[in-house]
């Protein structure tokens, strides 16, 4: 069953279909996919979101030539804001990201420039972009993670097909404030190769406790679930809100990279930014 009602947009993209690779820069490779193929479904209105928040990557395999035809290598952070009409399609960012390989810049200010201008273009938002040197990588450090993990809970799983209906508040209606929990088994596959996409989400919220074992087989539900990074995570803020109804509710998930890019979205009802938070499989 397809979650979308027009899958035309889906058709024209090269994920999953031969490519040939361009070494020379080509702004023409980047293809957008709509931010409201996803949420009609899930009734979030682009005018009226019930979340804040950005879709943070990282590339780490980016590379140029200097004007005397030297490479130089560095890694890229790219934010996108929520509010932005389009995702920018993931193979698509990496066959653009390539076709930077055998292209000259004067300097990394010109690469990052034009970076900005035409990831700007394609997701419809003021891209934000910043290129690293490889050993000044502050941002991708692994940081320590103080949330409390909930995989240890001893929970029987009967099903693979997403759920929502599994979360649930405990008994006790106890009061929560910034509860911070996190599972590293969130595995959803891809909407349309169905390869397998690996994630630690991030969930801080308030408002009556949210029973953990509840939560933990909703976020396994995903796993035979086939959907863009960006969809699940605002799945799982749109489901917690809806289900438990909490006063306030951030959900960050850090997805492994693939192809050299990571993908890390970022939802809240708070008016903070994505935090630097890495573990060894990031």
């Amino acid at each position: 069953m397809t979650l979308y009602k027009n899958s035309s947009e889906l058709d024209k993209l090269t994920l999953g279909k031969p490519t040939d690779y361009c070494s020379e820069y080509n702004p023409e490779l980047l293809q957008e996919v709509p931010r409201s193929l996803n949420r009609d479904g899930l009734g979030i209105v682009a005018n009226n979101l019930a979340f804040k928040g950005e879709d943070v990557w990282y590339g780490y395999e980016l590379s140029w030539l200097n004007s005397k035809g030297k490479p130089v290598v560095a890694v890229a952070e790219f934010r996108f804001d929520c509010t932005s009409p389009n995702i920018v399609e993931s193979k698509s960012f990496k066959l653009y990201l390539n076709s930077f390989n055998q292209s000259r810049f004067d300097s990394m200010d010109d690469v990052q420039n034009l970076l900005i201008k035409d990831l700007s273009l394609t997701s419809g938002c003021d891209a934000q972009v910043t290129l690293f040197p490889v050993d000044q990588c502050s941002p991708l450090a692994i940081a320590n993670i103080t949330a409390e993990c909930i995989d240890e809970i001893d929970v029987e799983i009967s099903g693979y097909d997403i759920d929502p209906s599994l979360l649930s508040l405990t008994t006790e209606k106890k009061l929560v404030n910034n509860q911070e929990l996190v599972s590293h088994l969130l595995k959803s596959n891809c909407l349309i190769t169905n390869q397998p996409d690996w994630a630690s989400i991030y969930i801080t919220y308030s408002g009556n406790e949210i029973d953990k074992a509840s939560l933990l087989k909703y976020l396994i539900s995903f796993r035979q679930h086939n959907e863009f990074h960006e969809q699940c995570v605002e799945r799982v803020f749109t489901d917690i809100q809806k289900i438990c109804n909490p006063t306030l509710l951030t959900v960050y998930a850090r997805y492994t990279r693939r192809g050299g890019l990571d993908i890390n979205p970022f939802r809240t009802t708070e008016n903070i930014a994505a935090p630097a938070l890495r573990t060894l499989r990031q």
